[in-house]
């Protein structure tokens, strides 16, 4: 036992403090193994519940705001939801869904891409950049690399894909 100790409960017998640190250890391990119990099985409820919900179903998207869009992927990403695309056309901001981890697609969907803008207008080169990377981040590799090379150069006009030529790029079929 330290000197500090020593001064401040002088009336510990010799090994308690040993003793004291053994039982936290115990007490340390067993409230890490409750946790990890607990998280394991409020993951694998979450997990099991999302399964068996019914799926987001996409119709006819044209898009909207980034900041809206980012705020339902992170709600559907955090339930687990399979999201389903099968309208006529997913556009601008529609096409972030591609990257969520349940999202299945139509073939015959068509799927708009374009750049960044505000209501049509050119955004400074730092915030075109900024958003294009936000844009991109949210779809799977290969449509990221594509999108930052060429989609997103077309600011009033749109990039025109079939849900087809994506799934030959790794997007899973509906």
């Amino acid at each position: 036992m330290s000197e500090r100790a020593k001064r401040v409960v002088p009336s510990v017998k010799p090994g308690t403090a040993d003793r004291l640190k053994a039982g936290f250890g115990t007490l340390t391990k067993a409230l890490a193994t409750t946790a990890a119990i607990a998280m394991a099985l409020v993951t694998g409820t979450d997990t099991a519940f999302a399964a068996g919900q019914a799926p987001y179903v996409v119709g006819n998207d044209r898009g909207g705001f980034v900041r809206d869009r980012l705020i339902e992927l992170r709600n559907l990403r955090s339930s687990g939801r399979p999201v389903e695309i099968r309208g006529r056309v997913c556009y601008s901001t529609c096409t972030m869904l591609l990257g969520l981890p349940n999202t299945c697609i139509s073939p015959n969907t068509t799927f708009g891409f374009h750049g960044p803008s505000r209501s049509g207008r050119r955004l400074s080169p730092e915030k075109f950049d900024f958003y294009s990377r936000i844009i991109a981040a949210n779809y799977p590799q290969e449509l990221n690399s594509w999108y930052m090379q060429t989609g997103r150069k077309r600011i009033n006009s749109i990039y025109k894909i079939k849900g087809r030529e994506l799934i030959r790029m790794g997007i899973r079929a509906c």
